[in-house]
């Protein structure tokens, strides 16, 4: 898999059928290498091991409904009271971030309403601060730790 721009980490791989996976420590399963997945394995790890995110606040590929239609988004981290703190966005790393990329994203955050936002294609890493009161995001230049 390509280098990333995330630190390094150790992961569980399985080749069956051809087939490489890798294991997902949230999902606690299994699931095939594809280019994406293996962004969202790195930010998964960078999460956990780098901005102490505790492994039980997270929550990876799930469906959410935005304006009737069925969406997933990659990764949330919640709040111990259930609001959510973050959403993450990962792309391939061949996939360029767009402004249609910070759209999905918004979209997404009109059903999910979290505190931060981050976007990466494993290459580059944009971070996002929600600011409700001026219904705009503020760049920042790291995702805070988890506090």
């Amino acid at each position: 898999m390509q280098e990333l721009d995330f630190p390094k980490f150790s992961f569980r791989f399985k080749n069956r059928e051809n087939k490489v996976s890798i294991f997902d420590p949230i999902r606690k399963k299994f699931v095939i290498l594809q280019p994406e997945e293996w962004v969202r394995q790195n930010c998964l790890q960078f999460l956990m091991e780098i901005k102490g995110f505790p492994k039980s606040l997270i929550n990876v590929e799930k469906e959410l409904l935005i304006n009737d239609l069925k969406k997933r988004y990659d990764i949330v981290v919640f709040n111990p009271n259930g609001s959510i703190h973050l959403v993450v966005e990962c792309k391939a790393p061949k996939v360029p971030i767009t402004q249609n990329t910070f759209d999905q994203i918004a979209r997404y955050n009109l059903a999910l309403n979290a505190r931060y936002l981050m976007i990466t294609n494993g290459l580059n890493h944009y971070y996002c601060a929600m600011d409700y009161q001026q219904s705009r995001y503020h760049f920042l230049k790291d995702i805070p730790e988890y506090a």
